[in-house]
């Protein structure tokens, strides 16, 4: 493919050209911003498939940023920062960015996570119309029906939402908050137990299934196939 785009937001424009220079080497086509209020500029006037970010930045820092695409928007987040302590990981995964490499890094790591976060987020690129297989797990996202081994399963509205959602994400970390939000809705007044709930009666229906949806500690959880 040619056709991958990737923003990379650091206030460092050696860091960027390298970063720039590494992946354009894999065909990917890079634009670049220098803190996090070029960036959100730069994403109301194009289209992304990815974003490289860094954390430390004057005027809108890497975290804020992020917690302002997520209002929005689902598209990937790669944090690539200095800050490698295990709390600014766990938040960064927490407030919704997809995979953390710390500086420095080795350039073939750097591609092979951008590649393995790209792979992920394929299915949600899909024509609505489209039956989406996630291992035995089949959707019909049209008629809103969900199948485990071409037998239907009986889904109330929030689970199917729930399901497909973690589906459209797969691999990617997601905290109670981001899934109250991104199923239930910003308006919602219940706790974040509601998904714990909704996310236990959706493991009984998927059944030996049901280990799919993972609980990841001091996040949330995460489906993987």
């Amino acid at each position: 493919m040619t056709d991958r785009k990737v923003l990379i937001v650091d206030d460092e424009a050696d860091m960027r050209q390298l970063v720039r220079m590494y992946l354009e080497k894999e065909n990917f086509i890079c634009v670049e911003a220098e803190d996090g209020q070029q960036a959100l500029e730069l994403l109301k006037s194009q289209p992304f498939h990815l974003i490289i970010l860094d954390i430390m930045m004057p005027n809108i820092d890497g975290l804020t940023f992020c917690m302002k695409v997520r209002e929005t928007s689902a598209i990937p987040i790669i944090f690539l920062t200095a800050r490698g302590d295990e709390w600014d990981r766990v938040y960064g995964l927490k407030i919704g960015a997809d995979d953390y490499v710390v500086k420095p890094f080795s350039p073939s790591e750097l591609i092979a996570r951008v590649d393995a976060v790209l792979r992920r987020f394929q299915p949600s690129a899909k024509k609505e119309d489209e039956v989406l297989h996630f291992g035995p797990i089949e959707i019909n996202v049209k008629g809103r029906q969900a199948f485990i081994n071409k037998e239907p399963i009986s889904l109330t509205l929030k689970e199917y939402d729930l399901l497909l959602f973690f589906c459209q994400h797969n691999g990617q970390a997601l905290s109670r908050e981001q899934l109250l939000e991104r199923v239930w809705g910003y308006d919602y007044v219940g706790g974040v137990r509601t998904v714990d709930t909704h996310i236990k009666t959706l493991r009984l229906k998927l059944k030996d299934q049901g280990n799919l949806i993972q609980t990841v500690w001091g996040i949330g959880y995460k489906f993987e196939v």
